[in-house]
């Protein structure tokens, strides 16, 4: 009886059986898949370290190239760059001869450009002008500096006889105790007094114009390389002085004065646009760019009409 519960039909057999081995594959397959696994990392572990390997060498040896090439750029250029003291022409030395002399590259270019572009050097002291060119390396070279003959200034004759000529005359000077009037005189009268030239003159008058002329001998001091013991030589009678109209002079003329500067110019402009007329100057000592001293100064130049 048992036997007829397990018989099977032929097709129902072959099933089991076929079942069976799959059954049997599978587990097989789950037994054998971790060493599987196992053996993939240690095959791919070894591959990975020898790529790595490979590649360290490969870096190794480039930067092993790179290194010798940087060797034999320095050894290059030490030799290239061997400072040789010889005598030279700046107008005719080409490039190699300017490195030689220990002169950095861009200042053996700007020489080459200077005298590309129609430049000479006439004298030693020209050459020192360069761009790039330092008081050292200038010192240096200077005793092996030679100009020639066709490079040199050609002497204008006529143009220095008139100058010595000029200069051999005494230019007349006032006797101690003279006294000129400082708001009158011209660049001719006030080189008569002794230590005054033509530049210092110049300056006198120009400083003159822009004020509106001086109402006090001290401040000649605020003309350039005037000494105090100038001040002797002048005088101030009652010259006149002209006055800027506060109430109708622009920024511009305003500020051209050399005791305004462009904000307290500003701050004029705006006070005749909000208030009107300006009465005194006691209306803008409030302001905190008028100094007393500001203020003082210009009661002398401003008019309020």
């Amino acid at each position: 009886m048992w036997q007829d519960f397990f018989y099977f039909p032929k097709g129902e057999r072959r099933a089991i059986v076929v079942l069976l081995t799959l059954i049997v594959l599978v587990i097989a397959a789950w037994i054998a898949v971790p060493f599987m696994k196992e053996e993939v990392a240690e095959d791919t572990g070894q591959e990975s370290f020898a790529e790595m390997k490979q590649f360290l060498a490969g870096v190794h040896e480039i930067e092993l190239q790179k290194q010798q090439k940087n060797t034999a750029y320095l050894k290059k250029k030490a030799i290239q760059r061997e400072v040789i003291l010889a005598p030279f022409d700046p107008n005719l030395a080409d490039s190699i001869e300017l490195l030689r002399l220990g002169l950095p590259s861009f200042v053996a270019h700007n020489v080459l450009r200077y005298r590309q572009a129609g430049g000479k050097f006439s004298t030693a002291e020209a050459f020192a002008r360069i761009y790039g060119m330092t008081e050292e390396q200038f010192n240096a070279l200077h005793p092996y500096i030679h100009i020639s003959e066709a490079f040199q200034k050609k002497r204008d004759t006529l143009r220095y006889e008139k100058i010595e000529k000029r200069d051999s005359l005494e230019i007349y000077k006032y006797p101690e105790g003279t006294l000129v009037e400082l708001n009158e005189a011209d660049t001719t009268e006030l080189k008569k007094i002794p230590g005054i030239g033509s530049g210092i003159a110049r300056s006198i008058v120009a400083y003159r114009k822009r004020l509106g002329g001086f109402y006090d001998l001290a401040q000649l001091q605020e003309v350039k390389y005037v000494t105090p013991d100038m001040q002797k030589w002048f005088k101030l009678e009652n010259s006149p002085i002209h006055r800027i109209n506060a109430n109708k002079s622009g920024l511009d003329r305003l500020r051209s004065h050399p005791y305004v500067n462009f904000y307290q110019a500003k701050v004029i402009i705006e006070f005749r646009r909000k208030r009107g007329k300006i009465k005194s100057l006691s209306q803008l000592c409030l302001y905190e760019e008028f100094t007393e001293k500001d203020l003082e100064r210009l009661s002398h130049y401003l008019v309020f009409d």
